[in-house]
């Protein structure tokens, strides 16, 4: 069975004329010139894709990519230049902070406010109310004007009514980075319910790992165009090189680097990620890896609690100032567990001119839980000054870590226990 497309996009663009001065624009609406007075600025370009019934999408990109304006067009706040948008579900919005509030209104008065707009009657409204202000739980603020309202105050309250009217689609703007953590907590928790439920979410968000733990899939926007949609970890990936300023390679492509590292590591227990994804600007090279276990052998299988290695083996085709050799454990969604660096250990790469070659080892204890996991490498550094990305290696390869005792969450606090009893 198909599933059902609760939102659909399709060819959308939204340009806005920029003007030098005002008097442009004015002498443009009054028909006093004939010529162009302004220049385009394309915020979206051409963008295309569906959302389906009871899907967690989310939408990544860096500032300026077209995020919150695609996501105003989908709400009805802004109209398209070009192309269509189609919804359908009753839509509860939680954008820009602000957005749908009269400051001079008190909290509750903006409530119902909210819930007329949205098309509730008071009694609906009413039916709802204390489901609204036990979530928000900002006390007696409900009764003061919005504008006396912290950031922290205003987004319990805008939440609280967005998921309490019973939407069909939920969609958020960055908003929950406002709240505090136990609040975020709460909102990422009526998430979950929502999934359970069956409907749809529709969020932007900076931070990565909750777009990798709660989307199904992500839609990646690079300067109003779409880049790519997949898989959270896969647009994460890709996410992250445009964050450092480099073209990011697409999951289906290839990349023809002529000095892929030695990713035949099938020798022995380790084997590395034929399909690894790499990219930088190969001033520098990672040229070989490895994990050797607590007896020392290569091995892609480490004991929980047992100490082991990662090395790092990296080649300078340049003159490269201050190298940073690093690595980055992962979950299988693509959420970063644990990592750490050269930079971050105080340690300094002494040799690193043209043509030398170095070799870190990280030696730790492993204290992850049991289970699968994907480890990345990095070599990164300065040139001319700038904080450069010389060669990044994602999933470079995968590390089973096995366990006879796991505990809560992603590590182990190694707790020491003493118990007294008296009787």
């Amino acid at each position: 069975m198909e599933s059902k497309k609760v939102i659909q996009v399709k060819d959308l663009t939204k340009m806005y004329k920029l003007y030098d001065k005002p008097s442009d624009r004015l002498k443009e609406a009054l028909g006093l010139t004939r010529k162009k007075l302004y220049k385009e600025h394309y915020a979206l370009h051409d963008v295309t894709f569906d959302i389906n019934e009871g899907e967690c999408v989310g939408i990544i990109g860096t500032n300026g990519s077209g995020k919150s304006t695609i996501l105003k067009i989908i709400t009805g706040v802004l109209t398209p230049t070009e192309g269509e948008v189609k919804v359908d579900g009753r839509i509860s919005a939680l954008l820009e902070l602000g957005a749908g509030f009269n400051m001079e209104y008190s909290g509750l008065e903006n409530v119902y406010l909210n819930g007329t707009m949205i098309g509730f009657s008071k009694e609906e409204i009413d039916a709802r109310l204390d489901d609204i202000l036990e979530f928000a739980d900002i006390g007696d603020f409900i009764h003061q004007p919005v504008k006396t309202y912290s950031s922290g105050m205003f987004v319990r309250l805008a939440f609280a009514v967005a998921i309490n009217i019973d939407p069909e689609i939920l969609v958020v703007d960055e908003a929950l980075s406002v709240g505090d953590v136990f609040f975020q907590a709460k909102c990422y928790h009526k998430f979950e319910e929502f999934k359970k439920q069956g409907k749809t979410i529709l969020f932007v968000s900076h931070d990565l790992s909750s777009v990798s733990k709660y989307c199904d899939r992500v839609i990646l926007l690079n300067k109003g165009v779409k880049l790519d949609e997949g898989s959270p970890k896969q647009m994460v990936d890709l996410y992250k090189q445009l964050l450092v300023g480099q073209n990011p390679v697409k999951q289906n492509g290839t990349d023809s680097g002529e000095n892929t590292p030695k990713t035949e590591k099938d020798h022995g227990s380790f084997q590395a990620n034929p399909n690894l994804l790499e990219y930088g600007n190969r001033m520098a090279e990672i040229i070989d890896f490895e994990v050797l276990d607590d007896k020392g052998m290569l091995s892609n299988t480490i004991e929980k609690g047992t100490s082991f290695k990662i090395r790092l083996k990296a080649r300078f085709n340049e003159d490269i100032q201050e190298p940073i050799l690093a690595y980055t454990f992962k979950n299988i969604k693509g959420t970063e567990i644990t990592g750490t660096n050269t930079m971050f250990e105080k340690v300094q790469i002494e040799r690193s001119g043209k043509g030398d070659i170095c070799t870190v080892t990280f030696t730790q204890d492993m204290n992850l839980q049991g289970g699968e996991y994907l480890l990345s490498f990095g070599c990164t550094g300065y040139k001319d000054g700038d904080f450069t990305v010389f060669h990044r290696l994602y999933d470079a390869c995968n590390i089973t870590v096995v366990s006879s005792k796991n505990t809560v969450g992603f590590y182990d606090m190694n707790s020491k226990i003493e118990v007294q009893c008296e009787g």
